[in-house]
């Protein structure tokens, strides 16, 4: 009974079209060319160095796309039982009309030149796009991003803040800025000035949302006027031999005032919580990065507190932290909890932490998942996967377990792949 219900439910989830509210991806280029865009793409790369193939050879300089792909997909042996490779091996029978259950060394050759002729097509991304039934996807725009070139409506702008955040220690932020707002930064005082025009400029582009992702150390605190004055001369004076403390200080400024005008322009502040980077700095270009499990949400008791009227879609870097949010979006009306990302991207823990917020969250403070993808040829696999496993959950917890129609766990599925991403964002109604 379970199996055909899952189906069944799964088929209906399946007909959904859907707005993906986080992507890397470059509204100016958003699908892959090659399969080099496709098998570079950190977690192949990554895998394929930890299982032993040197980082010389994947990011040998010089070598074609197709070179690249070829050493790559010779290798994949040790990683044929990972769900990244189950993602690949969807990718290309949805896709590209590959028709094998593996890609290797003997066929390999001919589905890259299948690829690279059907993504010549003028018409590719309109076809990636219907086939993975996507309607719009949110982007990761850089503070200083014109926002000019693309449908704002399909390509949603984010405004991403690490940059001004951590990083105004760096003269280049600093020149970045000024030339992104017209506004020299020198004081308490312009620093507001600058942020509110970078707002005024997303938001008049269609920007749905502002978003930071924070390391495990950061913990935002109010700081006085004063005390960000003096912080602040001592950065822009000094920049990166500055006092830690004072770099702290600008931090926490930086980001209240980031909060302050998502007050202010009803925007819900995206925290993506816990990267440790460059743990690994002998890894593979994005595969050096990890999460640290002595991160807590107490860290950002302060700011939930003090912006109640503010929405905070939180993503965990790790399935070790879901419990904690789960209780603080059972608890806190401005907690809501996002996806599931990175290391908890994996069947799994997307189960376990599904299952767990279906149990104790309200059903409205949940968005079900995000692709996270950099090409939009990724939409398709990690969705299918998510809905698979939300069918599942629903199938065997609501359905068997309590009674519920098969209606109403689709209608609790839809909400969650759709439903709560169009009233949290304010988009696509």
């Amino acid at each position: 009974m379970s199996i055909e219900l899952r189906k069944r439910l799964f088929d209906q989830l399946d007909q959904l079209v859907l707005i993906d509210p986080h992507t890397h991806i470059n509204a100016l280029d958003p699908s892959s060319h090659t399969l080099a865009d496709i098998l570079g793409y950190h977690y192949y790369t990554e895998l394929s160095h930890s299982a032993g193939m040197s980082k010389e050879r994947i990011e040998e300089e010089g070598i074609s796309g197709k070179e690249k792909v070829g050493r790559l997909i010779e290798n994949f042996g040790p990683i044929t039982n990972t769900i990244q490779y189950s993602w690949f091996i969807e990718m290309a029978q949805k896709l590209l009309d590959f028709d094998g259950d593996s890609v290797d060394a003997n066929n390999w050759e001919k589905l890259y030149d299948t690829a690279e002729a059907k993504m010549s097509a003028g018409n590719w991304t309109e076809t990636v796009f219907e086939k993975s039934r996507l309607e719009s996807v949110f982007l990761t725009n850089d503070f200083d991003d014109p926002l000019e070139g693309f449908d704002t409506s399909k390509y949603i702008p984010c405004l991403r803040t690490d940059d001004l955040v951590f990083h105004l220690t760096n003269p280049r932020t600093k020149v970045r800025l000024f030339e992104a707002t017209n506004t020299e930064i020198t004081n308490v005082a312009s620093a507001r000035i600058a942020i509110g025009k970078l707002f005024d400029h997303f938001t008049s582009k269609g920007a749905k949302a502002c978003a930071i992702s924070l390391p495990p150390c950061f913990a935002p605190v109010q700081v006085s006027d004063a005390r960000a004055e003096t912080a602040l001369a001592s950065v822009l004076s000094k920049g990166s031999s500055a006092d830690e403390a004072d770099q702290r200080a600008v931090s926490n400024f930086i980001f209240w005032t980031l909060a302050e005008n998502c007050r202010t322009f009803k925007l819900p502040f995206d925290l993506m919580i816990g990267v440790n980077r460059k743990v690994f700095p002998a890894g593979v270009y994005q595969g050096q990065d990890l999460y640290d499990s002595r991160v807590s949400l107490i860290q950002y008791k302060d700011l939930l507190n003090a912006f109640p009227d503010v929405t905070f879609p939180i993503s965990v870097l790790a399935s070790v932290t879901n419990q904690e949010l789960v209780s603080y979006s059972w608890i806190f009306p401005n907690v809501v909890a996002n996806g599931h990302w990175w290391y908890s991207n994996t069947p799994t823990y997307i189960q376990q932490d599904c299952a767990a917020r279906l149990e104790a969250i309200p059903r409205t403070k949940q968005i079900g998942y995000y692709s996270d993808m950099y090409k939009m040829e990724f939409a398709l696999p990690k969705f299918a996967m998510y809905k698979r496993i939300l069918a599942k959950v629903l199938a065997e917890n609501f359905v068997i377990d309590r009674n519920w129609s098969e209606e109403s766990a689709i209608e609790l599925g839809t909400q969650l792949l759709r439903g709560n991403v169009e009233t949290i964002f304010n988009v696509g109604k």
